[in-house]
């Protein structure tokens, strides 16, 4: 049965470190494409952390509906301005994954001194704050670390493919990148069998025992 106060709750808690995730996401793919001559996020105005440059409508519809997953506009950029092509397409596409793996530490360093603050004495009357805030460091914690292994994932047109792409031989990556028209299919048919969750689930898991524990 639907419980629209328990689905406000759960938003509450995510919402920001999604939110800051995706958007982070996109930056730094923009920002690096940028050190590497391309212009083209810069004066589509996506070089920014407002979010609000960069929800996609579905994507956030989608996010509040499944209350896990959603996705930003793709910041846009032009590999012709690129001295290596590979090079550059390498360096962007990782740019984006290894943003939310920053923005995961951060949420961890912030959810040890959330901790280390409600344990101090005279904290007890703060719980009402430091207990939604623990939450949502967690939450940051666990969303970033999915998210960026999703992205590494080699499915076009996640940004491992990109990745994968640019170590394959030419004539194979092409052949490799025609598998995008299919991609969203692809991660339709993963997400419906259950196929995302046992790739995802180790991640999940070693974050929940390596990360989380160790720090409550």
């Amino acid at each position: 049965m639907f419980d629209i106060t328990q689905t406000l709750h759960h938003f509450s808690i995510i919402a920001l470190p999604f939110f800051l995730g995706i958007t982070c996401h996109e930056v730094a793919h923009g920002y690096v494409s940028y050190l590497m001559g391309d212009p083209t996020a810069k004066l589509a105005g996506r070089l920014t952390l407002n979010p609000l440059k960069h929800l996609d409508p579905m994507g956030t519809l989608v996010l509040v509906l499944t209350q896990m997953i959603g996705w930003a506009k793709p910041v846009p950029i032009n590999p012709a301005y690129y001295k290596d092509y590979r090079r550059g397409i390498m360096f962007v596409s990782l740019a984006g994954p290894m943003a939310n793996f920053a923005v995961m530490i951060f949420f961890a360093i912030l959810l040890k001194i959330i901790i280390v603050a409600s344990q101090s004495p005279g904290s007890a009357e703060y719980a009402y704050i430091l207990r939604p805030m623990i939450n949502i460091a967690a939450a940051g914690v666990f969303i970033n670390a999915i998210l960026g292994t999703f992205n590494l994932l080699p499915i076009p047109p996640l940004d491992g493919s990109k990745i994968l792409a640019c170590l394959l031989p030419g004539p194979m990556a092409a052949r490799f990148m025609q598998l995008e028209r299919y991609g969203f299919i692809i991660l339709l048919l993963l997400a419906f069998t259950g196929g995302l969750g046992m790739i995802l689930s180790p991640v999940s898991a070693f974050v929940q025992n390596m990360i989380i524990k160790p720090l409550l």
